[in-house]
């Protein structure tokens, strides 16, 4: 996932370069100036100028490796390929594939959520939650502009969140407990939402404040 640098990088690039260089050290040094500092002298960048890309220091650090696992998981399975699955298929096939993109660096997510978890950092926390869920629903090709749109990514990034705090305390082969845990919240998931469309059905369409918004935010849906 380290991306190569261009003769003259900018900030966003040196940012996006460094992200999973410091992942990989994380693991012993937090997400801390040290961990920056030596994820800057494997990339050869002047330690000056890796702090300019990060000026929130370890919250920043962590909003990049997750950008960087999140831009890997689309790489993997972009829409199209995601397109022959059923819908519980694909959100599973994302999760399943966060699993493994973070799988190597998984003492460095245990750093990373207990920094996030820090009550100054709970928006931020919540903010990369819902842009994973976000991601993962845009892959899966959900259009959905009303209440649905917000709905379906709380409870992704619920199940997410969750699946995560299984993730970082299994020793089973290949993590076949968590992806067994996964696979329970998504079927407990599905029927809240088969249940949903049913009550859907048999009540009159009313006016929806977040149907309204939505399509404000992508019009013509």
């Amino acid at each position: 996932m380290v991306q190569p640098l261009p003769a003259d990088p900018t900030l966003d690039e040196i940012r996006a370069a460094l992200a999973p260089l410091i992942a990989d050290t994380a693991a012993f040094d937090g997400f801390s100036q040290a961990a920056l500092t030596d994820a800057a002298q494997r990339l050869g960048v002047d330690a000056d100028v890796a702090r300019l890309a990060f000026p929130g220091g370890g919250r920043d650090m962590i909003d990049a490796w997750f950008a960087a696992i999140d831009a890997a998981m689309a790489d993997r399975w972009p829409a199209e390929a995601l397109a022959t699955l059923k819908i519980r298929e694909r959100i599973t096939t994302l999760v399943e594939a966060r699993i493994d993109l973070l799988a190597p660096n998984r003492e460095s997510l245990r750093r990373a959520l207990a920094l996030l978890a820090l009550p100054t950092n709970a928006p931020h926390a919540a903010k990369l939650g819902w842009r994973a869920a976000d991601l993962m629903w845009r892959l899966a090709g959900d259009t959905a502009t009303d209440f649905n749109h917000y709905s379906k990514r709380t409870i992704l990034a619920a199940v997410y969140g969750s699946t995560m705090a299984v993730f970082l305390n299994d020793e089973s082969e290949d993590f076949t407990e968590t992806r067994a845990f996964l696979a329970r919240r998504i079927e407990q998931v599905m029927h809240f939402e088969s249940w949903k469309h049913r009550r859907a059905a048999r009540s009159i369409e009313r006016p929806s404040l977040a149907r309204f918004v939505g399509r404000l935010r992508y019009p013509g849906r």
